[in-house]
């Protein structure tokens, strides 16, 4: 589920963390990326178990409403038809999402008024009305409400808060994290929710398409660190009236993992690495780094090629219209 743009992203924070903090092995830095990554998946746990914690929120304010002397049935009802969602329910079922519950402690006992905030402003939601207009509500009329619940749940201010109060790493990622449980929860099918059904996870490795790009940014991080001194001379030389040492730290990553994307990840097209990282300068560095960055990488991609040090395969391959040169 995580993009390649995300994963080179951990890349990059993973390598800035080396740097500053004096790692010196490969290892060390195999190990940091292992355990950002792992974050995620924690992360992305704590924000799911909102829906069962939301679930059984509105079971209790159901059973205190019902002891009231005059309840409202509407009230009532509406209450227990989200207690009763089906694709809560089958998350909650999953073995493999209980384990992981039990092993992360993750524990909403203490926040039943967060809760029960999210659950009233739910109901008196225009999506909610609509769902209760529904005589007998499908599978997925009860997966696209609790997908409307989730994002109710995660723009909460009060419970992002406690989360980060687990982690405060989690605050960087947890818009982006949010929006990939977001869209695993729209993908599940009912057919697929049962006991032995997998947890949906930000980083499955049990894919064969997630652990391969898992596998890319980590070598990534990791060959890129054990080459940082081999690329910059070739950064120092093409610095114009700039000492090497006033450029930031971050533009010099990205200009490492970019020449390690150049030279030896061949099914990557060079305008891919090159935008990339451009995008990722907007993000991570500096107003004018976009700049810096993309004239310094087109200036080494120059060099590089000259020395056949850049060699793509077919799905790499040089394509000069994209790259707006003249043929040959």
């Amino acid at each position: 589920m995580l993009s390649r743009h995300f994963l080179r992203a951990k890349a990059l924070q993973t390598l800035y963390a080396a740097t500053v903090n004096s790692i010196n092995t490969r290892e060390e830095v195999e190990n940091n990326f292992d355990i950002n990554v792992s974050r995620l998946n924690s992360l992305g746990l704590f924000q799911l178990s909102t829906l069962s914690q939301l679930a059984f929120t509105a079971e209790r304010i159901k059973e205190m409403e019902s002891q009231k002397f005059n309840p409202q049935e509407s009230d009532i009802k509406m209450l227990q038809r989200f207690a009763d969602n089906r694709l809560i329910k089958a998350l909650d079922e999953s073995f493999e999402y209980k384990q992981l519950i039990k092993k992360t402690h993750i524990d909403w006992s203490d926040n039943f008024d967060v809760f029960r905030k999210v659950t009233n402003t739910l109901k008196s939601s225009h999506q909610y009305a609509d769902y209760m207009k529904i005589e007998c509500p499908t599978f997925n009329d009860d997966k696209d409400i609790a997908v409307v619940a989730f994002k109710y749940l995660m723009n909460e201010d009060n419970l992002r808060d406690i989360i980060f109060d687990h982690d405060l790493l989690w605050e960087d990622d947890f818009d982006q994290v949010a929006q990939y449980v977001y869209m695993m929860l729209k993908e599940l099918k009912e057919e697929e929710c049962n006991e032995g059904m997998p947890c949906p996870q930000v980083y499955d490795r049990r894919n064969e398409k997630e652990l391969n790009d898992y596998l890319f940014a980590r070598e990534l991080a990791a060959y890129t660190f054990i080459h940082l001194d081999d690329v910059e001379p070739m950064i120092r030389k093409h610095l114009q009236n700039w000492e090497f040492e006033r450029v930031a730290l971050m533009d010099v990553l990205l200009i490492n993992m970019a020449v390690t994307e150049f030279t030896h990840c061949p099914s990557i097209p060079e305008r891919v690495t090159v935008d990339e990282y451009i995008e990722l300068s907007k993000e991570f560095s500096t107003e004018k780094s976009k700049l810096f960055v993309n004239g310094i990488l087109d200036k080494l991609l120059i060099e590089l090629r000259a020395s056949g040090k850049v060699v793509k395969d077919e799905r790499g391959m040089y394509d000069p219209e994209i790259d707006n040169e003249p043929q040959d």
